[in-house]
């Protein structure tokens, strides 16, 4: 029978590594690698996790993978820039964002950045 209670998302990279070095040390997840897999699972604040594979010949997402919601983007998009993350990504032709990256239109304010495969991640205002 179907049961969605273990349910997790995952997405491809094509450095293992540098996801590891990315989402612990950049972004400060707590990152497992998982045993006799070399797979990583990233452990989220809501108790959640996503899983984290290496591909061959990656591609990367050309949509947002993961979605870090937070009270200020204004704030994240500070503490993102500060730990060395480009949060502007897009030419104001794709996505009107302004000069820090932020999306201010048709939306929650939103902010995307890269991780180090190029797959899009981003902060969003709750």
């Amino acid at each position: 029978m179907f049961d969605s209670r273990g349910a997790f998302s995952g997405f491809a990279v094509d450095d293992l590594d540098a996801a590891h070095r990315f989402y612990a040390d950049t972004l400060g997840l707590t990152v497992e690698v998982l045993a006799d897999s070399g797979f990583l699972s990233l452990r989220l604040g809501s108790g959640g996790s996503v899983l984290v594979y290496g591909k061959p010949h990656h591609t990367p997402a050309s949509f947002t993978v993961l979605n870090f919601p937070v009270a200020d983007v204004e704030a994240a998009v500070d503490d993102l820039r500060a730990r060395g993350v480009e949060t502007k990504i897009y030419d104001d032709a794709d996505l009107p964002t302004d000069a820090r990256g932020i999306m201010r239109e048709g939306g929650p304010l939103i902010a995307w950045f890269r991780d180090p495969a190029g797959n899009v991640l981003a902060v969003l205002e709750e």
